[in-house]
């Protein structure tokens, strides 16, 4: 066999190796994470009184459904705000926006802005949301707050769905006598969907799992009863691990084990139901 046949085999053979070998030490401990969780959460995150009562006994007994309660809220708040204004700004910078300096300024900052820590989104909320505007620590402040943390993803992920869709589906529906907007909605807006779900997808599960912005904004250590209003603090799955998990002593591993579990189940149930959206989207798209 030739030198530089046998070489390039052996350098590629070395190469496949480290990529396996780099594989296995990113997922081995994922997986083992997971496992763990699994193990020492299912017990707890099976049974009714775990996921449907309010702790009790200094949070060493009783359930988390305030908790549960309190991350739907959350989440559901943050898509109202969030969805509607990333996706009328990403379809401005695709559709309506001109390739200049400013909108490429604004593409760099939208970029930016994904990447400051959660820490930081916080204390602004807390200062314009909860101390400013006066909303409190609430699940509006909370909401809005994860909004912002968010519309970076759901912005740049939309505009790169909608840049996606090829350029003919507009001159074909254009020159049928259709308006720009009747195109955008029509044609465009469907075709992009699966792209555009995998950035709001990945901007909510950011919002679910979060801690630091609701500290400051929206949660609370320990509340009697359900929130009744927007402007009510309220119990979140991600701060209440952490409390019971750093502020609780002899806090039994069940309990610490169960609300991960539960809020991992509670992210991944999102990422399962986006699946099944965008694959039906997909299958439905003409190109």
């Amino acid at each position: 066999m030739n030198k530089s046949v046998f070489a390039r085999q052996l350098t590629q053979k070395i190469g496949y190796g480290l990529l396996t070998l780099l594989t296995l030490l990113t997922v081995l401990p994922i997986l083992y994470i997971i496992g763990r969780i699994l193990l020492q959460g299912a017990p707890a995150a099976l049974s009714w009184e775990f996921l449907f009562t309010f702790p009790r006994d200094g949070m060493k007994a009783g359930g988390i459904w305030p908790a549960i309660v309190g991350t739907i809220y959350l989440t559901l708040g943050t898509a109202l705000f969030s969805v509607p204004l990333g996706l009328g700004a990403a379809i401005y910078l695709s559709e309506y926006a001109p390739n200049n300096r400013w909108t490429r300024l604004i593409r760099l900052a939208i970029i930016n802005l994904a990447g400051i820590p959660s820490v930081v989104y916080g204390l602004f909320g807390l200062g314009l949301f909860v101390l400013f505007l006066k909303l409190g620590v609430s699940i509006l402040a909370g909401s809005l707050t994860l909004s912002i943390m968010t519309l970076p993803v759901i912005i740049s992920t939309a505009e790169e769905a909608l840049r996606a869709v090829p350029q003919a589906f507009r001159v074909v529906s254009i020159s049928l006598g259709a308006t720009k907007w009747q195109t955008i909605r029509r044609i465009v807006l469907p075709q992009a969907l699966p792209g555009i779900l995998t950035g709001v997808i990945l901007g909510l599960e950011r919002a679910a799992g979060e801690t630091a912005p609701i500290l400051f904004t929206a949660a609370s250590f320990f509340l009697p009863r359900l929130p009744g209003s927007p402007l009510d603090a309220t119990m979140a799955l991600p701060y209440h691990l952490f409390v019971i998990s750093t502020q609780v002593p002899g806090m039994p591993l069940r309990i610490q084990f169960g609300t991960a579990l539960v809020l991992l189940v509670f992210v991944l149930s999102m990422n399962l139901a986006a699946t099944v959206i965008r694959s039906r989207a997909r299958a439905a798209r003409q190109w």
